[in-house]
């Protein structure tokens, strides 16, 4: 299956994961479109690893004061791997 990386997902590594709130499904010459979301379409996954981005520099400056900040940010990850696609 395909790997994704997204957001942290509150799961332990390892463990199988099922998602429904699918947005587009095809398969072959099928396509589905939801509305907001595909009804009976599940996504099963597995937690392959967490993690964090990369690091992202925020600078704030103002004018005539001498005043510099800067600070850093890394987003919490957490890479899937994609075991099974399917729809009723």
């Amino acid at each position: 299956g395909m790997s994704l990386t997204l957001d942290r997902v509150a799961e332990e590594e390892k463990k199988s994961l099922t998602l429904k709130d699918v947005l587009l499904f095809v398969d072959g010459d099928t396509v589905k479109i939801g509305a907001p979301y595909v009804d009976g379409a599940i996504v099963k996954a597995t937690v392959l690893s967490h993690g964090r981005g990369e690091k992202i520099r925020v600078a704030t400056f103002k004018a005539k004061s001498k005043e510099r900040k800067t600070i850093g940010h890394r987003q919490a990850e957490t890479v899937l791997k994609i075991d099974t696609i399917s729809a009723k």
